[in-house]
């Protein structure tokens, strides 16, 4: 007697994926000598992947084997270990990370860090902590005193201020 499931669901490995369209396409290799190409690879809304070849998926048949759409991918070998109960995480091949861990504490684990912000980024936090330099390409501003503009009054025994100060590398 077969199991009813085995038409239905698949374990397969991912072989070719093609994100350029609307929903991502992949190539993959669910039994011996079966190649299923285009399947369609449904995704949750706001989270996308391009999965790797060798990738895990599970395939869900719609009515034979003839359609099938990709369920969920998953990569073993580079899923992120040692998670506590509760945390989440994204993750790449690449060793880049953002987790979410116990205690509302956000780890980003990347080389570089861009943020596009089109009007402007907003911390709301009484410190924020470096342990590199602080690069800027303008003024900064602290408590409405310019870097740039600013100008100190009262110096030699209070005669005189001082000028603007002067650009220029450290």
């Amino acid at each position: 007697m077969r199991n009813p499931l085995a038409s239905v669901l698949a374990r397969g490995v991912v072989v070719l994926a093609n994100s350029a369209r609307k929903l991502q396409a992949l190539q993959l290799r669910i039994t011996a000598g079966e190649v299923k190409d285009d399947v369609e690879h449904l995704e949750p809304y706001g989270l996308t992947s391009c999965p790797l070849p060798g990738a895990e998926a599970l395939v869900g048949f719609i009515s034979d084997r003839s359609h099938g759409v990709v369920i969920m991918v998953s990569d073993r070998r580079f899923r992120l270990q040692g998670l506590q109960p509760g945390e989440v995480a994204l993750y790449t091949d690449q060793g880049d990370s953002l987790v979410f861990r116990r205690g509302r504490v956000i780890e980003v684990d990347t080389m570089t860090l861009k943020v596009k912000a089109g009007e402007s980024v907003d911390f709301d936090t009484p410190v924020i902590r470096t342990t590199g330099r602080i690069e800027s390409a303008g003024d900064q501003v602290a408590a409405g005193i310019s870097q740039i503009e600013h100008v100190h009054d009262n110096v030699l025994n209070g005669q005189g201020s001082t000028n603007k100060p002067v650009g220029g590398a450290p």
